[in-house]
């Protein structure tokens, strides 16, 4: 059953942002997260600011510049059909189109795909763990076949978005919004690892929005892609995935942001295969050795050890892939 609380639903931006600076709510976008999350008491509000009249919020365009912006309330659905981000930077489109369901695509949008709360049973279950407030993560001991193998520390959780991942990768930034305040974030900095704060998800201050998300025009030669592994074809989270966003000349790759999915708390870089493809053309020897650099620090619990082999598998066969593209 869902908890008492007040709901306000402002007009313009500016009304949000005072009502949640005032009121210590809750922002609601498409509510595919925050709901279940007040039913199963993961959290609770006194004010749930819906920002669903905020047209302003909504929708894609292309700048002067050639970025792309994308507004915070624009559906995933609407990302993932959109033709320009198809052309441009197919690897978002392939993550859009990979999130949950085709009704959960629809109704979720793109911001709180990023700000999502993880889906650790812990977290989410009657465990009093240290993610809300408790002495120890669970998962540790527990059941943690679907736990992270990079980047614990102290909290195992695995970071739920597909396109969190791919945004970083094609480098993008957000755009957010206080109470008289604006700044921007890097996609890539939106995250809070364990290591620095084991009870938020997001940089995000309890009165800012995000606003809209933008990409910057993409260079000559750039190559993105996304694909994850899951349990079932559809509607699941990642057991590991990847991201790619690479630039080639000719068969050369010459710059490479590689993010992975489904393995760490926030969207984890993979350093070492950028730096095993950069200034390399994609050769059997090339992509095996960025296949081993990616597991590379890697410390598995004791039932999640398949995702080493499962980053390898998933690293080689995209670049594999990518350079056939």
């Amino acid at each position: 059953m869902l908890p008492k609380f007040t709901y306000a639903r402002p007009t313009t931006l500016d009304n949000a942002l005072r009502v949640l600076d005032e009121s210590a709510g809750r922002v609601h976008g498409g509510g595919t997260d925050l709901i279940g999350c007040l039913r199963d008491g993961v959290l609770s509000a006194e004010t749930v600011v819906s920002l669903s009249s905020i047209d302003e919020l909504r929708g894609v365009a292309t700048a002067a510049d050639g970025s792309f912006r994308i507004g915070a309330l624009t559906p995933v659905a609407a990302i993932a059909s959109d033709p320009t981000v198809a052309e441009r930077y197919s690897g978002l489109a392939e993550a859009a189109a990979s999130v949950a369901s085709p009704q959960l695509r629809n109704q979720g949008t793109i911001a709180g795909n990023l700000c999502q709360k993880p889906r650790c049973w812990y977290y989410r279950g009657d465990f009093h763990c240290l993610r809300k407030g408790g002495d120890l993560c669970y998962a540790v001991e527990g059941e943690n076949q679907y736990h992270c193998i990079f980047g614990g520390e102290l909290c195992y959780i695995v970071h739920p978005s597909d396109t969190a991942p791919m945004l970083a990768a094609l480098g993008a930034v957000c755009r957010v919004s206080g109470n008289g305040t604006s700044r921007s974030v890097a996609v890539e900095s939106l995250h809070v690892p364990p290591s620095e704060d084991p009870q938020r998800e997001t940089v995000l201050e309890s009165n800012e929005i995000v606003t809209h998300i933008v990409i910057p025009p993409p260079d000559i030669g750039l190559r993105s892609s996304y694909r994850k592994a899951r349990t079932r074809g559809a509607w699941d989270f990642a057991l590991a995935g990847v991201a790619l966003a690479l630039v080639f000349d000719g068969d050369t790759v010459t710059t490479a942001r590689v993010f992975l999915s489904g393995v760490a708390p926030v969207p984890w870089r993979a350093p070492g295969v950028e730096a095993a493809i950069t200034g390399k053309t994609l050769d059997p020897a090339t992509i095996a050795a960025a296949a081993e650099a990616a597991v590379q620090g890697a410390e598995p619990l004791s039932e999640n050890g398949y995702k080493i082999a499962l980053v390898k598998g998933l690293v080689a066969e995209q670049l594999e892939a990518i350079a056939k593209k």
